[in-house]
């Protein structure tokens, strides 16, 4: 097959005598596993390595075994490891192993007196060995190879020079050596110097540079060594020793310049020896600095050395004319226009202004005819305007624009800079209220733009003039200003918002608000501003704020309210909105204070959908903390109560305040005060869903009982909790909800409405005023209970008559409900057990009267003879004779509490009532004879 560099071959001089038989397990235990590495279907490399590598650790502690074939097994692992080309390759480190153990199996056959080939060998590995345990930084494995390394070299070494014949060829194995003992050599100061010990670094290093003399050929390598050495130890900030290695890399590539690394080369360990002098001790190694840079400019002249030559003169403090004759060698030199103003702001950053700025003019000279200048140019105004020397920085500025015109362009790159330079100046007397100033550096920026052009940092621009001219009340021109502006970028959201700014200016309500409801739209879609910015939906929203800021400032409260609505709509920060909706709050509130009566109503209609997004952000803002969601909630909560106490005259409007007080109060910490609140709130929705179906009947009135229904049921709930934290004993609530559900349920014809009458009737000290009530409800419209009524009713009367002192009054009305309730008006008949309840009731007015004869209204006396009378007629005409004559002597009897009608009445009963008692006569005459 074919040879790769450091493969091996087994020749057949080489083998050796047969190996110990103890020996036998443990080296075919080896070759086991090498023949399983060497397979080519194997690839668990990991696992075989890692276990052959275990198995020779400690080697060096086992007699030497030479067998052929454990020195076969050693060289085919070692090929395996150089020519491996299958697939995945393996690591270095798993590299290093391998050859870890291909070297340590080599060693461990090595026969009492080696040949010259196995010597060999055994350096090659060794060496190579050490040099990948290196790669992988493990230095303290390295030494262990490079020190067998050296120790063969040293063998074979013995061996040639111990042969007297083929003196050539003895001399040219002894050149081999020396450069194996170099390159091993080099590595062992590698290792050392890796491992913190720059002594023994250095030592190495050192023998390394003795055997130059004889090969010469690598000066360059030990130079680029030395280097290398000299940069670490740089970055570690160990001075000392970087200098040392540093000057070692420069001595070692004038030791034969023929094979030095180059003059180039060399400048650059110059520059840095220099570098490493001015960072570890500017005053005290200011000439070793100097001379080590201006031996660098020497080897080869570069812009970084006569940059680094100037930087170490202004670090030393060096007077101004050794600074100039750098700044002199500089120019002489044909660096870049760019290392030369670097080096104008290096001397202005060590306060060398004179200097920085004369050097600056020569340099614009120099570069005259460069496209570039402008650069330069630039850089002089920025400088100046550093220094506060406006003046001659606007006369650079002006130049410049004649130019522009002339031209003499400034490339894009140095026209940014400018602009940026222009505006930061300009912002900067625009926050000093310079406001005259600050347009005229903006007009600066202006001068460079062509006329019609677009782009948004032209809009940008127009809209900063139209700020200065705000600022200044030159209405007419920021207008001509904010007019290009839209011309230019006209879907920017900062144009609409210097629109809206002009508008209130000039108290314009109608434009601002068209100017809000467009930065509202431009909000919802942000897009690309000027310098690359993205305008964000937050930084939309600050816009809206600023808006109604500056509407309240100038006093149009309408314009404000505009902004802070749109802001609630179109912001997603929530905890913005309802700061805004705050602030809407208040002035919708104050508006509600100055307006006349008759609006109050309309004002409080503009208040509620405010107080339904607080609602809605309070619940969702994730962001607020426990106590901040509690104030929120609170403060809205507070104003939805006071509103509904505004709201007497329209029940729809006050239940919807009060459910919204109920809710947010849902949002907070539960104690007694607030259940309390609560249960109120519920109680007076519920009434005014009530009120507003008694006051007129309308097509959602089910949904308004439904409703009222549903808050009762949740008060029932906030009250058992209540009533569960300590005795309400005069609390009304219990009624109240019995009556509101009694009311809901009659009048939504609900079959439940008589349960609720028990529900009264069982609490255990009902009023005769609530079953009066509630009598009442089962009879209104569209309710229509008579039997539940009558019910109430008779309750009613009997708890009066138990009264001690009975309230004859209400007696007489319970009454005077109960007959017209079981004896209507109209009817044709009446069955006899209705005769005999409204008897009843006609006994129960009898007894009232006897009572309180005085104070009985004689029209009510009047009413009741005049329906029993009725009563008796009717009987009459169906020629029930024996009932006529009992109704029609109850009505009789009720003839002398008649005051001043008795006379009148008595006359015209009387012969009614005789013709009565002849027809009962006859007919009961007439029965004895059919009989």
């Amino acid at each position: 097959m074919t040879r790769f560099a450091g493969e091996l071959s087994c020749a057949a001089g080489d083998s050796r005598p047969g190996r110990e038989e103890t020996e036998e397990p443990r080296w075919m235990l080896r070759a086991g596993l090498t023949e399983n590495l060497l397979q080519k279907q194997t690839t668990d490399y990991d696992q075989v390595i890692e276990k052959l590598f275990s198995e020779v650790s400690g080697l060096e502690d086992f007699p030497k075994i030479p067998n052929p074939q454990l020195e076969e097994c050693a060289i085919q692992l070692w090929n395996w490891a150089v020519t491996k080309n299958v697939g995945t390759t393996i690591s270095k480190n798993l590299k290093a192993k391998v050859r870890h153990v291909a070297c340590s199996l080599l060693y461990c056959c090595e026969p009492e007196h080696p040949t010259e080939g196995v010597i060999r060998k055994q350096i090659l590995m060794a060496s190579k060995t050490g040099r990948t345990w290196l790669d992988c930084k493990n230095p303290q494995m390295a030494d262990n190879f490079l020190r067998l390394a050296v120790k063969s070299l040293e063998t074979l070494y013995a061996q040639l020079t111990s042969r007297g014949d083929g003196a050539a060829d003895i001399t040219s194995s002894k050149g081999d050596v020396e450069k194996d003992l170099l390159r091993i050599l080099s590595c062992q100061a590698e290792s050392a110097f890796i491992q913190g010990n720059n002594h023994d670094a250095v030592v190495y290093m050192q023998r390394c540079k003795d055997m130059l003399q004889r090969l010469p050929k690598d000066t360059a390598y030990l130079s680029i060594m030395c280097y290398n050495f000299g940069i670490d130890t740089y970055n570690l900030k160990k001075f000392e020793e970087s200098t040392f290695w540093l000057s070692q890399s420069y001595e070692i590539g004038k030791m034969n310049v023929k094979y030095a690394p180059g003059s180039e080369v060399q400048a650059k360990v110059l520059r840095l020896l220099a570098s490493v002098y001015l960072e570890w001790d500017c005053q005290r190694f200011q000439e070793k600095a100097l001379n080590a840079v201006s031996l660098a400019n020497k080897e080869f002249t570069s812009a970084s050395g006569l940059y680094l030559k100037i930087r170490i003169l202004v670090r030393c403090g060096a007077s101004d004319d050794h600074i100039r004759a750098g700044l002199n060698e500089m120019l002489e030199s044909k660096v870049s226009l760019e290392v030369c103003l670097s080096t104008v702001k290096l001397l202005m950053s060590e306060d060398r202004e004179v200097l920085a700025l004369d050097y600056l003019k020569r340099v614009c000279q120099h570069f005259e005819s460069s496209p570039d200048l402008g650069t330069a140019l630039v850089l002089h105004i920025e400088l100046l305007l550093q220094k506060g020397r406006e003046l001659l920085a606007k006369q650079k500025i002006e130049d410049i624009i004649t130019g522009h015109y002339t031209g003499k362009q400034l490339t894009p790159q140095a026209l940014t800079r400018l602009h940026v330079m222009l505006w930061d100046k300009a912002s900067k007397h625009f926050e000093a209220k310079n406001y005259s100033e600050a347009l005229q550096w903006y007009n600066y920026s202006l001068s460079f733009f062509k006329a019609g052009q677009t782009e948004p940092n032209s809009a940008k621009l127009q809209r900063n003039r139209a700020s200065c001219f705000l600022m200044l009340k030159q209405l007419e021109k920021a207008k001509e200003a904010i007019k290009e502006a839209e011309r230019c970028d006209p879907g920017s959201i900062f144009t609409q918002f210097s629109v809206y700014k002009i508008a209130v200016q000039e108290n314009n309500v109608e434009k601002a608000v068209e100017a809000v409801n467009a930065m509202g739209r431009l909000s919802k879609s942000p897009s690309a501003s000027e310098d690359g910015l993205l305008v964000s939906e937050n930084a939309a929203s600050n816009l809206l704020s600023l808006a109604a800021q500056i509407a309240l400032e100038n006093g149009q409260q309408e314009t404000a309210m505009k902004a802070l609505g749109s802001l609630c709509e179109n912001s997603k920060d929530e905890s913005q909105v309802l700061t805004a909706l705050r602030c809407l709050v208040r002035l919708v509130l104050s508006t509600i204070e100055k307006s006349r009566e008759e609006m109050r109503n309309v004002d409080m209609e503009v208040l509620l959908p405010y107080l339904k997004m607080a609602l809605q952000k309070v619940s969702h803002q994730s962001r607020l903390t426990a106590e901040k969601r509690t104030e929120e909630a609170n403060w809205f909560r507070k104003i939805a109560w006071n509103s509904a106490l505004q709201c007497e005259s329209c029940p729809d409007r006050m239940r919807d305040f009060f459910v919204l007080s109920y809710q947010l109060s849902q949002l907070c910490p539960p104690d007694r005060t607030l259940l309390m609140g609560q249960k109120t709130c519920l109680l007076m929705a519920a009434a005014a869903s009530l009120e507003l179906c008694r006051k007129s009947p309308h097509s959602g009135q089910t949904e308004d009982l439904t409703q009222a229904l549903e808050h009762i049921q949740i008060c029932w709930e906030v009250w058992k909790t209540l009533k569960a934290s300590g005795s309400f004993p005069k609390d009304p609530t219990d009624t109240l909800l019995l009556l509101y559900e009694f009311e809901a349920r009659a009048k939504l014809n609900d079959p439940k409405v008589e349960t609720v009458l028990e529900s009264v009737l069982e609490l255990e000290h009902v009023e005769t005023k609530v079953l009066e009530t509630i009598a009442a409800l089962a009879m209104e419209p569209p309710a229509h209970y008579p039997l539940l009524c009558k019910k109430a009713l008779r309750v009613a009367l009997s708890l009066h008559r138990k009264q001690p002192q009975a309230d004859l009054a209400r007696c007489r009305k319970c009454v005077h409900s109960l007959i017209k309730l079981s004896l209507p008006s109209g009817v044709s008949e009446v069955e006899a057990r209705v005769l005999e309840e409204v008897w009843d009731y006609y006994e129960e007015a009898l007894s009232v009267i006897a009572a309180a004869p005085d104070d009985f209204p004689e029209m009510e006396t009047l009413w009741l003879l005049t329906r029993a009378w009725n009563t008796g007629v009717l009987l009459y005409s169906l020629a029930q004779y024996p009932e006529a004559e009992r109704w029609c002597g109850l009505a009789m009897s009720f003839i002398r509490h008649l005051g001043s009608l008795q006379e009148s009445y008595e006359t015209k009963m009387s012969g009614l009532y005789t013709e009565i008692l002849d027809r009962l006569d006859r007919a009961k005459k007439n029965l004895i004879m059919e009989e």
